[in-house]
């Protein structure tokens, strides 16, 4: 099989000028696509994208940790009139003229077993009273502990501790699969400017023969041999050719255009795309590859983190439903003209609170939300349950159509040989006047056919092959999974 492609592939290669300016790129397809991974927009997209989700999975465990911070007014200076209401419930004006300096230093950690807060803090404020009562004050606070404390309401901290581990496993291996799949639009583009290019020599070909042809039966018909219907045949097959070469050169362009844009490559280099004269070869049971993609495919993730999205959004209208929260705070504090008296002459400072809001007469409000996110919670699991079917029974077709693959390039290898010895043997035919214009035009079809259906067929061997590796992100060819270490990548 191999010996056959590397006869064909050489054959090709001989109607390909060779590389003889720096402007001009012998390109094969295992260099196309490492500049694909390393230069292209879809790798780009794929990077940035990975990015994001490490930094939003280190927000995520930054939020697990302390938080150390320092708040502070300086200053606060006010000199204005304000209102002032006295024992006897009268109001009046009175004249404001101060200096206020707060600060505060805290330290706050979350905590993801019961969603509440947990904060250590120290404040110091300095008041100066401008005016007839001028002097100074200072309050202190040297260390407060304080819990808030959700009661009833959903605990948010848990169930990110469950979804984002798995929302960032789910980029990671997102980001592989990207890989996998640009190499798989680079094969796309590659084979389309293989594919041209020989058209485009075809075409040529085909046009110094119908020239050659078309003065050989102008020959013929001044000796009277073929008629003059055959003929016109012969100069509307020169017409045809013409036509077909100016299409063939238009395409090529394009989908060179379309290379070197993917790629990367300026703007004013000739791609010579070789042909790939190997085949990967391996052996993939359908049992192995659905190993495989369930424990590295980003689809296992998606269908695990939606299920838990679709399981908080009901645990989030459950404790919607009525609202309690705790706050107690515990310390001491000082106040005094002088700071070192404010921290030295200290009193207990202490708060509980307890709020709630519980509904009374909602007229369903809440206990409808709760049904709709259960309701969208069973949609959810219906959907991942087609899902995970249609992506078992996409597999299984994508491996019978690899297996298959390698049978049908064979098929199409032998089809061109023939076509083109045929062709061959009946130009020479038809210039001794033993075939007819229809039989040579018809060879000349059937070989043409034939080398376009051999590329398509080399074209979807490789993409079958990089479309399993992407989903089951695994080297078949070195029998070991693909490398998803992705933290080199992350700056």
């Amino acid at each position: 099989m191999n010996r056959k492609l590397y006869i064909i592939c050489t054959a090709i290669l001989l109607t390909v000028p060779l590389v003889s300016r720096s402007e001009e790129l012998r390109l094969t397809l295992e260099d196309a696509i490492v500049m694909a991974r390393k230069n292209s927009v879809g790798s780009a997209v794929a990077l940035d994208e990975l990015r994001t989700a490490y930094w939003e999975w280190r927000t995520y465990q930054a939020d697990r940790l302390p938080e150390i911070a320092l708040t502070a007014t300086a200053p606060s200076y006010s000199d204005r009139y304000s209102s002032y209401m006295d024992a006897d419930g009268n109001y009046s004006f009175v004249r404001s003229h101060s200096l206020d300096i707060q600060s505060k230093l805290s330290v706050t950690q979350n905590i993801p077993l019961t969603g509440g807060q947990l904060r250590l803090s120290t404040t110091l404020d300095f008041l100066h009273q401008y005016g007839a009562d001028k002097g100074n004050r200072f309050m202190t606070i040297p260390v407060a502990l304080s819990l808030s404390q959700p009661i009833f309401g959903v605990n948010s901290l848990r169930w990110r501790g469950k979804i984002e581990p798995v929302r960032y496993s789910e980029a990671k291996v997102a980001f592989m699969s990207a890989t996998e799949d640009v190499a798989q639009t680079t094969i796309g583009l590659f084979f389309n400017l293989i594919l041209s290019r020989e058209n485009l020599v075809t075409a040529n070909l085909n046009l110094e023969n119908a020239r050659k042809l078309y003065s050989v039966a102008k020959e013929k018909r001044a000796m009277g041999r073929i008629s003059n219907n055959d003929l016109l045949q012969m100069e509307l097959n020169v017409l045809d050719a013409e036509s077909q070469y100016t299409q063939s050169e238009t395409t090529m362009k394009s989908n060179m255009f379309a290379l070197r844009s993917h790629l990367n490559i300026d703007s004013d280099i000739e791609i010579y795309p070789v042909v790939p004269s190997s085949i990967p070869v391996a052996r993939i049971s359908y049992d192995h590859a659905l190993s495989e993609a369930l424990a590295n495919n980003k689809f296992a993730y998606n269908i695990r983190r939606r299920q838990l999205e679709a399981e908080y959004e009901v645990a989030k209208a459950k404790g919607d439903m009525r609202q309690v929260n705790l706050f107690v705070q515990v310390g001491y504090t000082g106040t005094d003209n002088r700071i070192g008296e404010a921290y030295s002459r200290l009193r207990s400072n202490q708060l509980v609170e307890v709020g709630f809001s519980i509904p009374i007469v909602d007229w369903g409000k809440r206990k409808g939300k709760v049904k709709v996110a259960e309701s969208n919670l069973r949609v959810t699991e219906s959907r991942l349950r087609q899902e995970a079917t249609d992506f078992r029974q996409e597999l299984y077709v994508l491996v019978e159509r690899y297996s298959n693959q390698g049978r049908q390039l064979e098929n199409a290898t032998r089809a061109y040989e023939i076509a083109k010895q045929r062709y061959d043997t009946n130009v020479q035919t038809y210039l001794i006047g033993m075939i007819s214009t229809l039989d040579l035009n018809d060879s000349q079809q059937r070989k043409d056919e034939s080398m376009r259906n051999y590329i398509n067929e080399l074209f979807l061997l490789w993409n079958y092959w990089y479309q399993i590796r992407s989903i089951t992100l695994f080297d078949y060819q070195a029998n070991t999974p693909i490398d998803n270490d992705v933290s080199r990548y992350i700056e």
